[in-house]
């Protein structure tokens, strides 16, 4: 069954019927993360790099920004049993979809934000579709973990 994971949204699954989705992910970052031992996935969207410009807003919804939510997919997956030395993680997204001059540079900040996050807690990035300026869909696959993005009428298995 297809679970559409909305803007500032992350959701972890376990069940093989299941395909997480995610659209619109322009300046936003969309990452999943799969342990294939359990069959256990999970993805979010995240729209900021850093809660630290409102933590009020972190706090109601940590999906937001990239270093809170990360730290709350990862907390749920661990609750769910994912061991962090199997977890498989794939992004996309961070591009410069109105190409504001480089002015805020939302989608690199967020991607940066993304791999520190993963670095410190020993995650392999093991694929991305990352940049430009096109928006993309990623969907993950419970059955199997395959991360499949789709983006101007192409599609890519990362």
């Amino acid at each position: 069954m297809q679970k559409t994971i909305g803007i500032a949204e992350l959701a972890v699954s376990r069940t093989a019927a299941d395909v997480l989705v995610t659209y619109s992910l322009g300046s936003c970052v969309g990452l999943t993360l799969f342990d294939p031992t359990r069959g256990l996935g999970g993805m979010i969207h995240c729209m900021l790099p850093l809660s630290s410009i409102n933590d009020e807003k972190a706090r109601q919804s940590p999906a937001m920004f990239v270093d809170t939510g990360i730290a709350e997919l990862l907390r749920l997956l661990y609750e769910a049993g994912a061991d962090p030395r199997r977890l498989i993680a794939k992004v996309a997204g961070g591009a410069a979809p109105l190409d504001d001059n480089g002015t805020f540079r939302i989608g690199e900040r967020n991607l940066a934000v993304l791999r520190k996050m993963l670095s410190n807690n020993s995650i392999v990035l093991r694929g991305e579709q990352t940049g430009g300026t096109a928006a993309r869909t990623m969907y993950l696959y419970l059955d199997s973990g395959r991360t499949v993005v789709k983006s101007r009428g192409r599609e890519v298995e990362l």
